[in-house]
């Protein structure tokens, strides 16, 4: 039975945090408990398999979280995600391109999400994407006579693009820890100078599946419109414009709403593609260009500006905080024998690494409808992460597959964010089952485009040859 511990750890980690408990102090207090009871039982004579040498590593853990480079870009791209939310760029992209499309069927439902795109590009905060489309878009769609399960399930699904489209903390988090995968998996495999994983490549990577499900969603919008009319009928553009209360052009709302964000997304993805500058540089002129662009529309003051440093500094020492947890945990469950015991199970799993990996996107999409994408990121991936690498999965490929499939979390029921978000802003009349059902046809193509990524790994590693 103490052979097994390592499995007993992860179940009881998943309790602790299913209960509600803070993350960081839930990963690092439960590792303890458990680094106690091992060392207690190998002092009284019972053999735990507890090797208790692999807490000695963990003063350099700390030290290297602390001096990561690449872990600089999550407190930048947060600020500028921040910045671009509080001077409201987005009320005026989500105006334009409603006036742009709107006359259509399906129109607005189709300027939800190209506009959610554009701000996954820019800002890459769920919560703020959604919040700020449930209050601009949802009223002014359902005036128009769209159905609230399309209306709401448009809105939380093309929030969630910001966990896959560059540049996203997603992938700057799993371009880390897969990293720290990689390289153990390639020191079990007698390879003693290991490979990283650029981040990079895992933003270039993203861009053609992104770009895909941005499509998949358009083509779901105007495929409901034109097979049920009724639930996204078009709408009068001279009305939506007297609305929506501008008296300037098309053109003028355009140059006002759409240029400056592109400027931004070109400048920080283009230097990034274009090999003039590392993600972590990159997210610095992020975070300038979306300074600039609040003063540009007259929105950037000292008290915006403090609010901005607080949110920025919340969720960067959140992330902190998590990361040194979860490197106590990871260091425990090795000392427990976790590493080998997950590689013999993989390799003697029906399938050999096709069956590995079916079995741990399964478990990452099952523990997205109780687990957040953070926890699973630092919990989940570590353990499954350098068994899956040394049976020769491609490192982009597989971080690409994960950030999808976490994806998901948001919108499955009961604990997805995004529908939690959106719950918050709508309108009481529209009840939360039409929400829950809603986001369904957005889960299965999220889960139809990690069958195409099985099927086409080069959708997510010819782009990044290419750049190499």
């Amino acid at each position: 039975m103490l052979e097994y511990m390592p499995l007993v750890l992860f179940v009881v980690i998943c309790l602790v945090l299913m209960l509600g408990y803070p993350v960081a102090l839930s990963l690092a207090g439960t590792a303890l408990a458990f680094s106690g009871l091992g060392m207690g039982l190998e002092a009284l004579g019972i053999n735990a398999h507890f090797d208790a040498s692999f807490l000695s590593a963990l003063p350099n853990r700390l030290y290297g979280i602390m001096s990561n480079n690449t872990l600089l870009a999550v407190p930048l791209f947060v600020l500028m995600g921040v910045l671009l939310e509080k001077s409201k760029i987005a009320e005026t992209l989500l105006d334009a391109m409603a006036l742009m499309f709107g006359s259509l069927r399906g129109g607005l439902a189709i300027s939800v999400t190209l506009v959610g795109m554009l701000l996954a590009a820019s800002t890459g905060i769920v919560g703020a994407t959604v919040v700020t489309m449930g209050l601009l878009s949802l009223p002014t769609m359902l005036k128009r006579g769209y159905s609230p399960a399309l209306a709401t399930g448009t809105i939380c699904a093309t929030g969630t693009l910001g966990q896959i489209i560059p540049p996203s903390i997603v992938l700057v988090l799993l371009g880390d820890v897969l990293s720290s995968a990689y390289q153990q998996a390639q020191l079990s495999m007698g390879i003693f100078s290991p490979k990283t994983v650029s981040v990079g490549d895992l933003f270039i990577g993203a861009m053609i599946p992104g770009l895909l499900l941005v499509f998949l969603y358009t083509a779901y919008v105007t495929a409901v419109a034109w097979l049920k009319p009724d639930s996204a009928p078009p709408a009068n553009r001279k009305e939506l414009m007297a609305e929506l209360g501008h008296k300037s052009g098309l053109g003028m709302l355009l140059l006002r709403g759409l240029v400056p964000p592109l400027i931004l997304i070109i400048a920080v993805l283009g230097s990034i593609l274009g090999g003039f500058a590392t993600p972590t540089e990159a997210s610095a002129v992020g975070a300038f260009g979306a300074m600039i662009l609040a003063l540009a529309y007259g929105r950037l003051n000292f008290a915006m500006l403090r609010d901005a440093v607080r949110s920025t500094t919340h969720v960067t020492t959140m992330v902190f905080l998590i990361l040194i947890g979860a490197a106590l945990f990871s260091l425990v469950f090795r000392a427990y024998g976790g590493e080998e015991l997950v590689n013999s199970v993989f390799e003697k799993m029906p399938g050999g690494v096709i069956g590995a990996t079916i079995i741990v996107m399964l478990v990452i999409f099952l523990l997205g409808f109780i687990l957040d994408f953070i926890e699973i990121i630092f919990v989940v991936v570590p353990i499954v992460g350098p068994a899956l690498l040394a049976m020769g999965l491609d490192p982009v490929w597989l971080g690409i597959m994960i950030a999808i499939n976490l994806q998901t979390s948001f919108l499955t029921p009961p604990f997805g964010f995004a529908l939690f978000y959106l719950r918050g802003v709508a309108p009481s009349s529209i009840p939360t089952t039409a929400i829950y059902r809603g986001v369904i046809p957005f889960i299965l193509i999220q889960l139809g485009m990690l069958i195409a990524l099985a099927f086409f790994p080069e959708l997510a590693t010819w782009l990044p040859a290419q750049f190499k």
